[in-house]
């Protein structure tokens, strides 16, 4: 494992294209960053203390119709050093977690400086690589400002797989900087439903009546 950690390393240092590659050229995966938290300030690990590094915590999703192999797989903040090397497989609609406690073991069990996912809180972003063969393809990434990683936002997709939203009801933003509040509040490990409203339900002679 040490050796395939070694080459994936290189790979993402010799061959990660630089910022502003033209997206076509990364891969178009069923696998995407979800959601994700850079500025924790409660347990959201359940470890029963709260730890800025290992509360941190990022979600991918597989958005795709077919079971994802996780373990060419890899987490990156925007330094892209590898923080986290994900394992197992994840079957369409499912979702992985990962905590700055999870990327701090994998890093120490690896040999490398351990930092845990190592989420800035100024400005900093959040890479998701595949490495295949000689390739290291960015698979999905998302650069966010200082306001989205605010004490207890979290920035994610409005719906599992769609646009990224402020999910900011733990902390709420009222300034003018894009992206604005939306209220909704972070759901690690759980389905995205930022804005949804769900359908309501009615009878034939109920819509009937409308019409009269």
């Amino acid at each position: 494992m040490h050796l395939f950690v070694a080459s994936l390393a290189l790979a993402l240092a010799v061959l990660c294209p630089p910022p502003g590659t033209d997206p076509a050229l990364a891969a178009a995966p069923g696998l995407v960053l979800n959601e994700f938290l850079a500025g924790p300030a409660r347990d959201w690990n359940g470890s029963g203390a709260v730890s800025t590094r290992d509360d941190e915590w990022v979600e991918v999703f597989n958005a795709g119709g077919s079971t994802v192999d996780l373990s060419a797989y890899v987490i990156t903040d925007s330094d892209r050093v590898p923080r986290m090397a994900l394992s197992g497989a994840l079957a369409p609609g499912g979702r992985r977690l990962v905590f700055g406690s999870d990327s701090y073991a994998w890093e120490k069990a690896q040999g490398y400086p351990a930092y845990g996912l190592s989420l800035g809180n100024s400005a900093d972003g959040v890479m998701l690589w595949q490495v295949a063969g000689a390739e290291t393809l960015l698979v999905d990434s998302y650069t966010y400002k200082s306001h989205e990683a605010a004490a207890d936002r979290a920035v994610g997709r409005r719906a599992d797989g769609g646009e990224w939203v402020l999910l900011d009801a733990l902390d709420p933003y009222s300034g003018t900087t894009p992206p604005l509040g939306t209220g909704c509040e972070p759901t690690p490990g759980a389905e995205n439903r930022c804005g949804n409203v769900p359908a309501l339900t009615s009878t034939w002679g109920r819509i009937k009546s409308l019409y009269r």
